[in-house]
């Protein structure tokens, strides 16, 4: 961090006893700032009365009550206020939001803390620390995603050259990660981008339907069959084709893709006539392919045929610098959305690093819709999207502790020491929780061999494959 420049600046702690807070009194005094101490609110008052003060940090560990939330309103007025909580939704800490500026974690970065102050009360010149992005790939994606961070920037950095071409593209990425707006990117960026964009996702389409969904069917080709239709690939002529989750393609009709991409024409079910189209595809997936292919699930030469130009998305977790950026978008767009007028109340810097330390394991789409939630059901008349506005959104995002974490064996179960093969689960985990660890330690007994323990556990080697991935135990 650059040097922040605290000369002027008084801080008061409130609270918490003499060894609380040292590193924040540290830092405050090393860039240039004055601290003071007192041990309750009433202090604070009379202390703040006879001497001027510009931040004021409290412990939430004081009496929460009507009586403090006075005292420390009265303080707001004159400082800048932190409440200084274990975690960022201590119980009470409820009643201060309307008077402090943020809430800080007692064991928050001290330099994290003095960014917040100069943010906040240092005076910069104009233009001094004004960001502009120039990057013109940043600049020529901005309609179609919103990304600062390296990672990101990586992974789009053939983009336009990706979708200026005519070849197929196999985009790769966790659920969540943006992979169809990078589909749909491409074909706006495209020569077709006159012509139609269709998507299927063929993980969502039950197995005896898929091929009437992708090459339609003749009038009487099956009983119902009334009329002819076309199917997504005579609608997509001309344009392109985004066939999601192609990892979930049933391998018969992976046959019938393969031919279509060598050939470029395709047969309706029940036709005998080659129908020829131009279409561009464009493929996602969030499984490893090449473990799929190992695994006999997925077909080699269409592994190949698809891996022509590829793009890989990382996940969110790995561009923390773009999880600010695209909260303040969706909050933004929640706010429009309810027809809130401008300005809208902002992240905190307490939120920022709290949504910036979460796994995100749904990713972008998830992050989307905590900030819709955190919008919508946002007290009216805050000025500030505090942490304790966001914490109760985030049931599901929060960071578990593991049972291995607390000492309970290996994996997350207990595994029999006496090799007997048996898995002990502990009382309170959760069913799918549960199921991971069965099927983990089936696969670490059989030697990660796939198709035995799809055979131990009762199941088909796809659904195994399924389960795989959608528990995080099978790498991209």
């Amino acid at each position: 961090m650059a040097c922040a420049d605290l000369s002027g600046l008084s801080l008061l702690i409130v609270g918490g006893g003499r060894d609380a807070f040292t590193d924040i009194e540290e830092a405050f005094k090393g860039h240039g700032g004055v601290v003071f101490r007192v041990e309750n609110i009433d202090d604070a008052l009379d202390f703040a009365a006879r001497k001027a003060v510009d931040v004021i940090v409290a412990d939430a560990g004081l009496r929460f009550d009507s009586t403090t939330v006075q005292l420390i309103d009265s303080l707001s007025a004159q400082a800048v206020v932190y409440l200084a909580t274990e975690g960022a939704g201590a119980q009470g800490a409820e009643l201060f939001t309307p008077c402090v500026e943020d809430y800080i974690d007692k064991h928050t970065d001290p330099l994290r803390f003095i960014q917040m102050v100069e943010a906040r009360l240092v005076k910069h010149d104009v233009g001094s620390t004004a960001l502009t992005v120039t990057d013109p790939l940043i600049n020529k994606l901005r309609p179609y995603f919103l990304f600062r961070s390296p990672a990101m920037r990586a992974a789009l950095e053939n983009l336009p050259s990706v979708a200026a071409s005519n070849q197929t593209v196999l985009i790769s990425g966790e659920t969540g990660s943006g992979k169809e707006i990078v589909a749909r990117a491409i074909h706006v960026l495209s020569k077709r981008a006159g012509g139609p964009f269709m998507a299927v996702n063929c993980g969502a389409i039950p197995e005896g339907l898929i091929e009437g969904e992708l090459f339609g069917h003749e009038k009487g080709a099956f009983t119902g069959a009334a009329k002819m239709r076309k199917g997504k690939f005579e609608a997509a002529n001309n344009g392109t084709l985004f066939l999601d989750e192609i990892g979930d393609m049933p391998l018969l009709l992976q046959v019938r893709l393969l031919r279509v991409l060598e050939e470029r024409h395709i047969y309706r079910v029940g036709g005998e006539r080659p129908i020829p189209i131009n279409v561009r595809v464009i493929a996602a997936t969030r499984v490893g392919l090449k473990q799929a292919v190992a695994d006999g699930l997925f077909r080699e030469d269409l592994y190949y045929r698809l891996n022509i130009l590829r793009i890989h998305l990382p996940p969110l977790r790995q561009r923390v610098e773009d999880i600010a950026y695209l909260a303040f978008h969706f909050l933004g767009r929640a706010f429009n959305e309810m027809a809130v007028a401008p300005p809208y109340p902002p992240l905190s810097p307490a939120s920022i690093d709290l949504i910036e330390g979460l796994p995100w394991r749904g990713n972008v789409r998830e992050l989307r819709n905590v900030m819709t939630r955190v919008a919508t059901l946002l007290p009216r008349g805050t000025k500030q999207v505090l942490p304790i506005h966001v914490t109760p959104h985030l049931e599901d995002t929060d960071p578990q502790p593991s049972i291995i974490e607390h000492g309970m064996g290996h994996g997350g179960s207990i595994i029999d020491e006496r090799n007997t093969g048996a898995i002990y689960i502990p009382i309170g985990t959760a069913l799918d929780d549960a199921e991971d660890i069965i099927i983990r330690e089936t696969l670490r007994h059989t030697g990660n061999n796939r198709t035995k323990t799809a055979k131990i556990l009762k199941m088909g080697i796809r659904t195994l494959r399924r389960k795989l991935h959608e528990s995080g135990q099978n790498d991209l």
